[in-house]
């Protein structure tokens, strides 16, 4: 997920995959035929290159990111993977561009297309769909999840960006500014009219909580920012980090309290939030202030994800979907409202 969505063409999953083909020329592939994956912010393809290996092609949404930004997205995953982060390594074209344009005839304009190594792995599970874990089994991925979180943002401290590096930022403005990252929440059709004014009046104890919060280089840096359920993979034991679409500068916390959203409505959420937390506490330092602003953080993604349904709604996703997804957001807003 991403800004403000600008829909248009191709449309069809027939045209998209036609882009998808002509796409893998780039990377000497002619004739291929590519499995489409997820059609929805981007559209992602399984592919096989020359050597025979799996890859995954993206086919970005026109206007979703300048070319600086994807190419620091590109830079900052491979730079974690050098770093021991388990994540996809970009594979440049035959050109040695990262990604590149490429077009359909008179049908769309040039889209940017990158390809990136495949990882194996099986999702730590899928959005409304509750844990098959044992307890014993959920505090050990919750646990290496933590740990390689930590890891992310430790290595990535001390990391200089090159020059040009790009990314928006999940920090006041991304959130509550004129032009949030994911869209205004106040237009939202899915908020009734009781339902609503307690969510304004959550926005205004999130607003005054994080413009008092403290921005360092100690809590502050480069996250990943969607580390939802379907973006972490569990494979041998070891967690393995996808889809950095919506990576950018924000508060570390950030990424905590996104690990853990989905998971709200587990039974067993209170040992899966203490064994992230755990994890986390192994590699880098949290403390007593971190842990209490995890409620705001929680309420941030839930203002987020009414911003992203009311721009989407129609376009990615159905009214039900967007009814539902809005309800799950604005009791998180309301719970912190109430007690966060």
């Amino acid at each position: 997920m991403n800004a403000v969505s600008t829909k248009s063409e191709p449309e069809t999953e027939a045209e998209v995959t036609e882009l998808a083909r002509r796409a893998l020329e780039h990377w000497g592939v002619r004739n291929g035929e590519p499995e489409l994956l997820k059609y929805r912010e981007n559209a992602v393809f399984r592919v096989r290159l020359p050597d025979g290996q799996p890859a995954a092609i993206r086919i970005h949404r026109l206007g979703y990111h300048s070319d600086a930004a994807l190419r620091s997205e590109l830079q900052w995953m491979a730079f974690l993977q050098s770093a021991g982060v388990a994540t996809p390594s970009p594979i440049a074209a035959l050109s040695g561009d990262l990604f590149v344009p490429v077009g359909n005839g008179s049908l769309t304009p040039p889209r940017q297309v990158d390809c990136l190594s495949w990882l194996e792995g099986r999702a730590v599970g899928a959005r409304g769909v509750p844990l098959d874990f044992t307890p014993e089994q959920a505090r050990r991925v919750f646990t290496a999840i933590g740990r390689t979180i930590a890891h992310m943002h430790n290595v990535t401290t001390v990391w200089m960006p090159p020059a040009g590096f790009a990314r928006h930022a999940w920090d006041f403005d991304g959130f509550f500014g004129p032009n949030p990252n994911w869209g205004r929440f106040e237009t939202s059709p899915f908020l009734d009219g009781p339902r609503r004014e307690l969510v304004f009046q959550a926005r205004e104890k999130a607003v005054k909580a994080l413009s008092e919060h403290e921005r360092s280089a100690r809590n502050f840096g480069i996250i990943h920012a969607d580390l939802v359920r379907e973006n972490v993979l569990v494979h041998e034991g070891a967690i393995r980090i996808i889809d950095f679409d919506d990576c950018g500068y924000g508060w570390h916390m950030y990424d905590l309290a996104v690990a853990l959203y989905q998971n709200r409505e587990e039974a067993i959420y209170p040992l899966i939030e203490t064994a992230l937390l755990d994890g986390y506490r192994q590699q880098r330092e949290l403390t007593p202030q971190d842990v209490a602003a995890l409620p705001l953080f929680s309420a941030l993604r839930a203002f987020a994800f009414l911003g992203w349904v009311q721009s989407r709604v129609e376009g990615d996703i159905t009214r039900d979907v967007g009814m539902r997804m809005s309800t799950i957001a604005a009791d998180v807003v309301i719970a912190y409202l109430r007690g966060g």
